[in-house]
């Protein structure tokens, strides 16, 4: 089984990165053959300056390894490193409609949010189906927001198939639903684009300065706190046993604690749960060559088989080779 996904370096590793694919990306290590990538293409949607891309690629790079990812059991690589998802991209989208990509959530959410128009929001999950296509992917983790993006590549696929003869696997989604989308400080979906994130590696004032400002309700210290829909225990399931988040829910119930109990009660258990992977991070900064040389591998693994798959895709269309 080929397992794939890929995180947009738009900015620093937060908890909805983390939870939403990074951990289980991590444990699917050991289920199947695993194909990890930097879209560092999809990126450029969103971000005009070259220098600050290039950084947080980097950044990225030394995230998902100090979260867990081994270079040993995964082909981890920069989406850029292989310049035939864009040929394909191609082939996909003489066969996508375009009403199928008028109805993509993320689309009509980004322009509802004040985004501006352009080809490369619209086009995005095509070049994501290309992403999924090139390598032959089974299981795809993605988050409950890209489920659609999924379904869209699965329906690309089959077009394409029908057309010009099968070609393509046709991928499964795996989504881990109690993390699917985990909230940020303002109770929306916990995103970079929302402003709204915790950064994993910030620095320990910055990050407990994050956690205290998440948004609660006015209910006085006294009485019971609501639990229904509680950005605190949603956070806090992520990184603490079922017993020490029953006891916070049962002391929100009885009263007479504040908010701010228990959003201090939050940051110790996330900045201890953490705390392995920032030591990591920090080994792996201080090793630059020994990063470019795991990138560099996966890059070389990822295009072997991505030639192989174009060759197929040219082959159905009628290109030559």
């Amino acid at each position: 089984m080929r397992i794939l996904s890929g995180i947009q370096p738009s900015g620093t590793l937060h908890l909805g990165n983390y939870f939403g694919m990074m951990q289980p990306a991590v444990e699917l290590q050991r289920q199947g053959e695993c194909y990890y990538f930097i879209a560092d293409y999809h990126a450029l949607t969103t971000s005009s300056e070259s220098a600050l891309l290039r950084e947080r690629v980097r950044g990225v790079a030394l995230d998902f390894l100090a979260c867990g990812l081994d270079p040993a059991r995964t082909v981890f690589f920069r989406q850029s490193a292989v310049p035939e998802v864009h040929e394909l991209a191609w082939y996909l989208s003489i066969v996508t409609p375009v009403g199928l990509l008028e109805r993509c959530h993320s689309y009509k959410d980004k322009l509802a949010k004040g985004f501006s128009p352009n080809n490369g929001l619209f086009a995005y999950p095509v070049l994501m189906a290309a992403d999924i296509l090139l390598y032959d992917a089974d299981r795809v983790p993605v988050g409950k927001d890209q489920k659609q993006h999924l379904e869209v590549t699965r329906d690309i696929a089959a077009k394409f198939n029908e057309t010009f003869g099968e070609t393509f696997r046709i991928p499964e989604a795996a989504i881990r639903e109690e993390t699917a989308v985990l909230p940020g400080l303002d109770g929306q979906k916990m995103s970079k684009s929302y402003h709204n994130t915790i950064e994993i590696f910030a620095p320990e004032k910055e990050f407990r300065k994050k956690v205290m400002s998440i948004k609660t309700d006015s209910t006085p210290v006294a009485e019971p706190k609501p639990i229904a829909d509680s950005a605190i225990l949603a956070l806090a399931r992520c990184v603490a046993g079922a017993a020490e988040v029953d006891a916070m829910m049962a002391s929100m119930r009885q009263g007479g604690r504040g908010y701010g109990d228990y959003k201090q009660q939050l940051f110790e258990w996330l900045w201890h749960y953490f705390a392995p992977m920032r030591a990591r991070r920090a080994e792996l900064a201080a090793q630059p060559r020994l990063v470019d040389e795991i990138l560099a591998a996966g890059e070389a693994a990822a295009r072997r088989y991505a030639l192989t798959v174009v060759a197929r895709a040219r082959k159905a269309v009628g290109i030559r080779g």
